[in-house]
């Protein structure tokens, strides 16, 4: 496979990209996205049999399987980082091993239905945190120890919907291409 078709498989809508400036309609916008993910994610991969859901979204990619209880996992992670930039000045955030997560057993072997349910609570959780946010709540900030890169929660926000967007697309596009 070329190295063309495999960044597309891999980035499916691109890498994200932080708009020069986050409207009250762009914020709106990516909390829908986030709102309206695992309903989303349920409906897709609900049908899916198992044969299917080990099959990976790409040559030495995840398997859909792995895909489901990573969004879980990271937007677990995610919604943890949204409190402590909160409730903390200017937190250094725990990184986690992403791959490491998806290559343990209950990444490949669990039903997904357990992590689906997780994303439904995690969502609504974070949707409702977000929706409350006031205009100085969306400046605060946390660092990312990889490469100490500073995030507003409001880029946040953004970064989450284009990863529950990114993931989605994985999916969806090899349901696609199989004609499942």
């Amino acid at each position: 496979m070329e190295n063309n078709q495999l960044e597309q498989l891999r980035y499916p809508i691109g890498k994200f990209e932080v708009p020069s400036a986050i409207t009250k309609e762009k914020l709106e916008e990516w909390i829908s996205i986030l709102e309206h993910l695992p309903q989303r994610l349920q409906d897709l991969v609900t049908p899916l049999t198992d044969d299917q859901l080990e099959t990976p979204y790409r040559p030495g990619g995840w398997t859909v399987r792995q895909l489901v209880h990573h969004i879980s996992d990271s937007h677990h992670n995610s919604y943890i980082r949204f409190k402590w930039a909160l409730t903390e000045n200017n937190p250094v955030i725990k990184p986690y091993d992403e791959k490491a997560w998806a290559n343990l057993f209950d990444s490949k072997t669990a039903p997904i239905q357990m992590s689906l349910d997780h994303l439904r609570a995690v969502h609504a959780k974070l949707v409702y945190l977000l929706k409350g946010l006031s205009e100085d709540d969306l400046q605060r900030k946390f660092i990312h120890p990889d490469g100490n890169m500073e995030s507003t929660l409001e880029v946040n926000i953004g970064r989450y919907a284009w990863h529950s967007n990114h993931h989605f697309a994985h999916i969806a596009n090899l349901v696609q291409r199989e004609g499942w």
